[in-house]
């Protein structure tokens, strides 16, 4: 892993982060960093669903993989946000 790497990860997790957070209604008690967090981890989880499923790699932007990962966002960011609830 390179540095550009890393960074790219943590780019793209927070935009797959957001997005997923923007698909819930109402406010969600967590922070930006926990957002970023669920974004990285649901497109890893996004990108590994999408090979497993034989969807094709294109040259330009994978939109059923996108997918996947914006709704495997929601779905965490919704999980995270209940856990957060439920210890406050």
């Amino acid at each position: 892993m390179t540095i550009a790497s890393i960074l790219g990860a943590i780019i793209i997790g927070a935009v797959i982060g957001a997005l997923g957070r923007l698909l819930l209604p109402g406010r969600q008690p967590i922070g930006w960093i926990l957002t970023v967090v669920v974004g990285i981890v649901a497109a890893l989880i996004g990108t590994a669903i999408a090979q497993v499923l034989g969807v094709a790699t294109t040259n330009g932007i994978d939109w059923i993989e996108l997918v996947m990962q914006v709704v495997l966002a929601a779905v965490g960011v919704g999980l995270v946000a209940s856990m957060q609830r439920s210890r406050v």
